[in-house]
């Protein structure tokens, strides 16, 4: 009997990365086809993959949207789709990697070639690269966040005490943690795209990124800017095989960093700051119009993909404002995001005969999905029905947003949901924040309760 391996991965590591390995396991265990599906979510890699069982298995599904070491599986045929496809196509995926020829040892590389050309080329060119960084870099943003919101417990400006315990707490969370998320935002996407030896520059890049006021935006561009130049260099510069040893160790890392490095102080740096100012001085000082204009293009784009590209893209704008100490999109990003499973959930109490037993069941899981700020409690009842389903959720993620961003509703921590509103300062007009949310919940569900069709023989 053909056995297959499979590999889920998403940029939070959260959600997507467990619902598409249950997704894939049950729909194999139906087909009595064996499975093992290696999970490199938040905690880490779970199941993974021994030399072993790459080598007996038929063939390899990899549903990913950042870098799963694709090079272990030389030899092997490869079907590469994104995460989220694992999720709504699992039998799909199961019936293209059973009809996949064998692949012999010889053929590796044609192979290796072959699975590049059939994967998604965003998915494997620079959106994989950007969210391998963002999914390294989110444990830190969430770690510092919540902990700088644990310091305005005592007050909002009771850090500024020398010797204090908030002052303590300020230097863990905004000194250090802060401190490390672009270097290692530009750190990991150099190194999705040349390995280890991208490491170096990358994170010296994201540390001038830093220094210089360039913020995120610089940080994505020299982590790019350091994987290409480390992988050019690697294939450019020839050794006899006696120095190839210390090409990676010397020679590419003091040419990548002092290139990344001149590239970004006379060349990147200045620019990108000038950008970053201009941006944060306009975020800053948004009129009503325009903090209703970004409002709801930030919270149609959590919901209108809910945990894919669009998503993700709203999510990493936000973070990354962080470290310029603006905090409004992020407090719009997260209610958005909230507000999907939570009217999903709203939608299968108010209006029953909507519903299966199984969507009501469901939506009680997307309600606790929903307070907890992951965004794909929503996506069974999506991959359902979508077009009656994702235009409600798109209307109140926009609402929800629009009307936090009009509020001047600002968030310290990018993730944690209704479990870090309790923190006392952590967010800023509570009442009317928690408002927007229930009002764009309110809105999702009553405008899919309009859209849907009633189910005569639900219970």
């Amino acid at each position: 009997m053909k056995k297959l391996l499979a590999v889920t991965s998403c940029p939070t590591g959260i959600a997507h990365t467990y619902m598409a390995a249950e997704s894939l396991l049950k729909m194999a265990e139906e087909k009595g086809v064996p499975l093992k599906v290696e999970k490199r979510g938040a905690l880490g890699v779970e199941d993974e993959l021994t030399l072993e069982e790459i080598a007996e298995a038929h063939a390899i599904i990899l549903a990913a949207d950042t870098d799963v070491l694709e090079s272990r599986f030389a030899g092997k045929p490869i079907i590469k789709v994104g995460v989220a496809e694992g999720i709504r196509n699992p039998a799909g995926l199961i019936e293209q990697a059973l009809a996949k020829e064998a692949a012999q040892a010889q053929a590796a590389a044609p192979m290796q070639e072959q699975a590049k050309k059939e994967g998604s080329s965003v998915r494997t060119g620079a959106y994989k690269h950007l969210m391998t960084g963002v999914s390294n870099m989110l444990p830190l943003v969430v770690a510092g966040g919540i902990i700088i919101a644990i310091s305005f417990i005592f007050g909002i400006t009771a850090f500024q005490e020398e010797g204090t315990l908030p002052a303590a707490l300020m230097s863990i969370g905004g000194g250090a943690a802060f401190a490390l998320m672009i270097p290692i935002l530009s750190g990991f996407i150099a190194f999705s795209i040349a390995d280890r030896i991208g490491l170096a520059p990358g994170l010296v890049g994201g540390m001038l990124a830093s220094q210089l006021g360039a913020g995120f935006l610089g940080g994505i561009i020299s982590g790019f800017l350091a994987g290409y130049v480390a992988k050019w260099l690697r294939h450019a510069i020839k050794l006899p095989k006696s120095l190839e040893g210390i090409k990676p160790i010397l020679i590419i890392p003091v040419l990548s960093t002092l290139i990344v490095g001149l590239m970004m102080v006379y060349v990147v740096g200045t620019p990108v700051k000038t950008l970053m100012d201009i941006l944060t001085t306009w975020l800053t000082g948004l009129n009503s119009t325009n903090a209703i204009l970004l409002g709801l293009l930030l919270g149609a784009m959590m919901a209108f993909d809910m945990g894919g590209p669009l998503n993700k893209a709203a999510y990493t704008f936000a973070v990354g404002l962080l470290a310029s100490q603006v905090y409004g999109p992020m407090a719009a990003v997260m209610a958005a995001g909230m507000t999907p499973p939570l009217g999903l959930w709203l939608a299968t109490v108010i209006r029953k005969n909507k519903f299966s037993k199984e969507e009501r069941d469901a939506g009680k899981v997307a309600g606790v999905m929903g307070l907890a700020f992951i965004t794909e409690g929503a996506i069974p009842f999506a991959a359902a029905d979508p077009l009656r389903v994702i235009p409600g959720t798109v209307l109140g993620s926009a609402v929800a947003g629009a009307l936090s961003m009009v509020f001047g509703a600002t968030l310290q921590a990018p993730h944690g949901g209704a479990f870090v509103l309790a923190i006392p300062n952590a967010v800023t007009h509570l009442g009317a924040y928690a408002a927007a949310i229930v009002i764009g919940s309110v809105v999702t569900a009553v405008t899919v309760s309009l859209l849907k069709k009633s189910k005569p023989t639900a219970a």
